[in-house]
């Protein structure tokens, strides 16, 4: 039996078909303008979700949840009309409209899209502006919540800590990542060794299709339920939200950051530290941060790498893991800090000790940037030579740098077709490679852009091949690209190196559940070749 809500939306969907007729000479503005208006027969006023560029309003929204500057510039495209729904009807009747008049969507919960994809086009579209639909319900008695698409990973930390000093979720570093696409990109961070990717603990979820309609877990069945959970939730439709299940974390957490220098024996630790990264107690998770610094001489550049580790245990359990598996680092006790899990996001996003927690519910970056990144998979380790090169060509290039997060434990446990994310066993570590800068201008961004990719080229013996894979959530126009048609010759460019062989999986998902690729960018699920 439908629901009223069901029902009342079919009555809504029926009117807005068929009673809505547009004069050819009227802008797609109007248009979409005048469609979202006829819901106001049966719902509250969508004009308080509405932006367009007439009001004073527009830009400060628009610029509000753009993380990148390379796409805040005045020559970058604009929407014709930012809707920032406020109920879940206000996201049903934008996809409605948007597809009655062939506009494009593009869906934006943080806006952490490294390539700007999910507030940018070449071709007229409307940013759906998910931010203020944000809420996160804790429900400990079955140790879950359900966590609306606009929240950001800050809110939820904090909420869950509100809720239980021994529950946790695992997640990115930023605080300021919203979940939507975070989510449904795989999502990982510093507990993926232990509990694996954000996808891999969501246990149902809320989904707006191309009819308008919406559906959970059971309604939308298994298929679809899989393909958003690391396959991009904007291929298939507008999530509205997540239910996710949360883990046990302890009381106490330790965590650490030791620095080394080329002089300080930074080549051997590198290699030392591939050897067993993957092979750590799955408590201890220690990301590598490489970077161009100047030497002890001033004039001179050297190569600093930085090991940060986050352990889920106490610091006497840590010191004696690391003296067994890792004793070349050289780990003290004087380097170690004990907190609670809460407290350690702000230590992994750098926040100076003391900072009170709230400040994970700031929804603003604590600075924002100009920026590239790129990514690989490394399966073997690279060799002391190899290590040598890759700081020399850092050291010439400069402003360039690089984390390397370490796999294994339970990434190697769960099965490359359980999610559409792929990479699992024999990946000793993810690398992102990164550049910042903070000038605007054509020829500084392609500089910049530049340098990224001279390193990502010269990354290529030592890396992933056949395919060279790549990880969704750092989204990377570089590997290729679609049209704004999204054929599958196309989406196979990208999609290979995305997901392997959950490719054409996620293929036949999108064909029967959005047949005329309406919810579709530059590297969207393309629907299979008729």
């Amino acid at each position: 039996m439908q629901s009223p809500k069901s029902i009342i939306f079919s009555l809504f969907s029926t009117v807005l078909i068929s009673s809505v007729s547009f004069a050819n000479s009227a802008s797609l503005e109007e248009n979409f303008l005048q469609c979202l208006f006829e819901q106001n027969q049966y719902f509250n006023t969508i004009s308080e979700a509405i932006y367009t560029p007439n009001n004073a309003s527009f830009s400060s929204v628009l610029q509000s949840y753009i993380r990148n500057l390379r796409f805040a510039t005045p020559a970058t495209q604009k929407p014709i009309v930012i809707i920032a729904a406020k109920d879940e009807f206000h996201v049903q009747a934008t996809v409605l409209c948007s597809k009655k008049l062939g506009l494009q969507i593009r869906i934006r919960s943080g806006g952490h899209d490294y390539d700007g994809l999910s507030y940018v086009s070449s071709v007229p579209f409307v940013i759906l502006d998910m931010y203020n639909l944000r809420s996160i319900k804790i429900n400990m008695t079955d140790e879950s919540a359900w966590v609306q698409a606009g929240a950001t990973v800050g809110e939820v930390y904090y909420r869950i800590a509100k809720a239980s000093k021994v529950h946790g979720f695992p997640a990115g570093i930023c605080p300021t990542l919203g979940v939507g696409g975070h989510f449904s990109g795989g999502g990982y961070g510093n507990m993926m060794r232990k509990y694996g990717l954000s996808g891999d603990n969501i246990v149902d979820a809320e989904i707006v299709t191309v009819g308008g309609g919406i559906l959970d877990r059971k309604s939308m069945g298994e298929d679809l339920f899989w393909a958003i959970r690391g396959g991009g939730a904007a291929s298939f439709g507008v999530v509205l939200s997540w239910k996710i299940k949360l883990v046990s974390v302890p009381e106490n957490v330790t965590v650490f950051r030791v620095e080394k220098t080329l002089e300080q024996g930074a080549t051997e630790l590198v290699w030392r530290w591939q050897q067993v990264a993957d092979k750590l107690d799955e408590d201890l998770f220690i990301r590598l941060i490489i970077n161009v610094v100047n030497g002890s001489k001033g004039s001179e550049k050297t190569t600093k790498v930085s090991f940060i580790a986050m352990f889920l245990g106490q610091t006497e359990r840590l010191l004696s893991l690391m003296n067994a598996s890792f004793p070349e680092l050289g780990l003290q006790q004087k380097d170690c800090l004990q907190m609670r899990w809460i407290e350690s996001a702000l230590f992994w996003f750098d926040f100076p000790s003391g900072t009170p927690v709230e400040v994970l519910l700031n929804r603003i970056p604590k600075s924002q940037v100009y920026l590239k990144r790129k990514s690989d998979y490394v399966k073997e380790p690279i060799p002391k030579t190899g290590l040598e090169s890759i700081w020399k060509l850092m050291i010439e290039l400069g402003d360039v740098g690089m984390q390397w997060n370490p796999y294994g434990g339970r990434m190697s446990e769960i099965p490359e077709a359980e999610t559409p994310f792929p990479h699992r066993a024999g990946n000793i570590f993810k690398i992102q490679y990164s550049t910042n800068w903070k000038k605007a201008g054509i020829e500084v961004t392609n500089h910049y852009i530049n340098l990224t990719r001279t390193l990502y080229e010269a990354m290529t013996p030592y890396v992933s091949k056949n395919p060279r894979e790549a990880f969704l959530n750092y989204r990377d126009i570089d590997i290729g690209s679609s049209s704004t048609n999204g054929t599958y010759e196309e989406g196979k460019i990208y999609g290979i190196k995305y997901f392997k062989n959950n490719f054409d999986r996620l293929v036949r998902v999108k064909t029967v559940v959005d047949p005329d690729n309406f919810f579709r960018y530059e590297q969207s699920i393309p629907v299979r070749p008729s």
